[in-house]
């Protein structure tokens, strides 16, 4: 008896009820049973677990909830360069909506390769020429197409054609032609579009958008964006104009453009730009090295912002407001992003870091297509967020070329879907 009470106590103590112990019946024998918050539950469909930190620390992320394998939506990545190699394949394997069922290369061999990696059938692997066989594989819902700036028309409409969904890399397209006619496609073939503007997803600049939003460090006054890399002297396609549609302004400058607007939540009224290519080098020879241009918003916003394929790394983003300034180190890069806010504290100055959990920026922007593909939602950066970029920098070449501000292209409506889901 005494024995007894005394267990008694000690699990009243240790906040152990009837339905842990119920629990516990499952733990082994000879050992404490074990606790609700070790075992967690299960609530509308997925794994929870108690927050077991004490007040001075945040509390932990949810668990993961990944959809089963047979209910995410099936991709062909579509040309097996860099980006999808390196990024997008790795980063379906944190996905929690999407994974890879098919491949389109021009290399067979490194096709087959990728495909045993992923385990992706044979079947499954075409050639660009015989895409259209994706028509008749039902496993394949949606198309990645990660090849050169100027084949992103043919091969979306080519897949739209086949009635499959287009997630689209930036930039959209070479002209505002072009990304005109990939909406077109879309929009006659219902299905839908989206242009893969990853930082959009990211955690760090969700961070930027909420707390301009939000309006707690005054009104935003001025955006400094910088997109600069070394790109070294191998021959690339990035360095023909037929294929790239321009230089570092399409390629690199367009996550500076694309900021100032998600950041604002407005479009540019005017814009000033400036160009330069270093004589005498031929990888210059077709395209701009470096372009600065300044943008002005309708609220009075000033953003410079300044990109360049042959200087020292640095993708930094600053924002200056009223009464603060955000400092966003490696902004556009893949990984790597930090947070620094600096505002008054009493009689001095303080710079402190926001820490902000790192999420992979590709599985987060295709897992929320994959999710708008299943519940029938317009995506967040749909084909009209990549043609507004596509008239902009048009826009900036014109500035550039005439030395002078010139007018900014308004788009005919909205550019972005509703705001994307916070995914745990």
């Amino acid at each position: 008896m005494e024995g007894g009470a005394s267990r008694r106590g000690l699990l009243r103590a240790s906040g152990l009820t009837a339905a842990g112990l119920a629990l516990g019946a499952a733990g082994t024998p000879g050992y404490p049973p074990p606790t609700e918050t070790d075992l967690g539950g299960v609530a509308e469909g997925r794994v929870r677990f108690p927050n077991w930190r004490g007040e001075a620390e945040p509390p932990p992320a949810p668990a993961p909830n990944p959809l089963p394998p047979s209910e995410r939506v099936g991709y062909a990545i579509i040309g097996l360069g860099r980006i999808s190699v390196e990024e997008m394949l790795p980063a379906m394997g944190e996905a929690k909506a999407s994974r890879p069922v098919a491949l389109v290369s021009g290399s067979p061999e490194k096709a087959r390769v990728v495909a045993r990696r992923y385990g992706i059938s044979e079947s499954a692997v075409h050639s660009y020429e015989d895409m259209e066989k994706l028509r008749d594989n039902r496993e394949v819902q949606a198309v990645y197409i990660a090849l050169p700036n100027a084949q992103h028309r043919e091969y979306t409409e080519r897949a739209a054609a086949i009635g499959k969904h287009v997630l689209c890399e930036k930039p959209m397209a070479t002209s505002p032609e072009d990304a005109a006619a990939m909406i077109a496609a879309c929009e006659r073939a219902r299905v839908k579009l989206m242009i893969a503007y990853r930082c959009q997803y990211e955690p760090n600049n969700r961070e930027a958008i909420r707390m301009v939003r939000s309006g707690e460090l005054g009104k935003l006054r001025f955006i400094e964006a910088t997109n600069v890399q070394s790109s070294g002297t191998a021959p690339q396609w990035r360095f023909s104009r037929a294929l790239a549609g321009g230089g570092a302004l399409p390629d690199i400058g367009i996550y500076c453009l694309n900021a100032t607007r998600y950041i604002t939540g407005e479009e540019p009224l005017d814009a000033f730009a400036r160009q330069y290519s270093p004589p005498g080098d031929e990888r210059w020879r077709e395209i701009e090295e470096s372009m600065a241009f300044t943008l002005r918003f309708p609220s009075g916003v000033m953003a410079n912002c300044l990109c360049g394929y042959d200087a020292f790394n640095d993708k930094t983003m600053r924002l200056h407001f009223e009464r603060g300034t955000i400092e966003m180190p490696n902004a556009f890069a893949y990984t790597g992003q930090q947070f620094y806010i600096a505002r008054r504290d009493g009689d001095v100055t303080a710079r402190i870091q926001k820490k902000i959990e790192e999420k992979n920026q590709f599985a987060l922007e295709i897992d929320h297509f994959s999710e708008c593909i299943r519940a029938d939602r317009r995506p967040h950066t749909p084909g009209e967020e990549g043609a507004q970029d596509q008239a902009l920098m048009a826009a900036l070449y014109r500035a550039a070329a005439e030395g002078r501000p010139v007018d900014m292209p308004k788009p005919p409506g909205p550019t972005r879907g509703p705001e994307p889901a916070q995914q745990g």
